[in-house]
């Protein structure tokens, strides 16, 4: 493991990259231990401190994990998908209001994305999928849940659609298009959106994917995605209208 000590990055960047770079590889294996602070202060020349900085950033992405006493230091991690799926949503939803993605946008990716899934889901699904999909539209229509619960809600919902494929790849790179794009979705369109539309929608594609009918779930699927853009076309129009 090497760094440019004349390089513009900053050497715990470097570091840390170094030490990925050998995970990836497999020059450092699950559950080996990375030597020392102070040995990897010697091998890259550098202070303890910035080791120390480098190890924290490692840790932040789940790399490795840290332990303490007379067999602790510092632990290649085994990484899993769903440990990943946090990290995932927190960067998208970065990456959406950074960048400030518009509303088409946003929508046209996480509807593709999701009927794209559809057809694996009702092949895969299973009585836990088809049951927490039943258990979301069944709180959707309880009359004195909030908007913010509606939308925990129906962020659940099509995280089960998701997860039923049985794909954790597609899970993990799902998660950031059901929970950062949906949600803003919902902040926008609250206002204007009708419940029972949004669950009668919900349960056509339960239905669709409990029947194994990938066809009829896109078709569901297809017009929720229109519906969104309508809410979004009025919330919009009202606005400029106020304004």
């Amino acid at each position: 493991m090497q760094i440019d000590p004349n390089s513009a990055t900053d050497l715990p960047v470097q570091i840390a990259q170094a030490i990925k770079d050998a995970i990836v590889s497999g020059a450092l294996i699950v559950d080996e231990r990375l030597p020392s602070e102070a040995e990897l202060a010697d091998q890259f020349k550098v202070s303890r401190p910035t080791v120390r900085e480098a190890l924290k950033r490692l840790a932040a992405q789940s790399l490795i994990r840290t332990q303490r006493g007379a067999f602790g230091g510092a632990f290649v991690n085994r990484l899993s998908f769903e440990d990943a799926q946090a990290q995932q949503i927190t960067t998208s939803t970065l990456l959406l209001s950074m960048n400030a993605v518009s509303f088409d946008t946003a929508c046209e990716a996480r509807f593709a994305l999701e009927r794209a899934c559809a057809p694996l889901a009702a092949e895969r699904r299973g009585d836990a999928h088809l049951a927490a999909m039943q258990a979301e539209i069944g709180r959707q229509g309880a009359p004195d849940l909030s908007d913010e619960a509606f939308c925990a809600s129906d962020v659940a919902f099509h995280r089960a659609l998701v997860d039923a494929a049985c794909n954790p790849v597609l899970s993990y790179h799902l998660a950031g298009a059901v929970e950062a794009m949906q949600p803003l979705m919902n902040m926008i369109t609250f206002t204007a959106r009708s419940r029972g539309t949004i669950v009668a929608l919900h349960a056509r594609i339960a239905e669709a994917i409990e029947a194994r009918d990938p066809a009829l779930a896109d078709t569901a699927l297809v017009e929720l995605m229109r519906y969104t853009m309508t809410l979004k076309d009025d919330v919009m129009a009202a606005r400029a209208a106020r304004s």
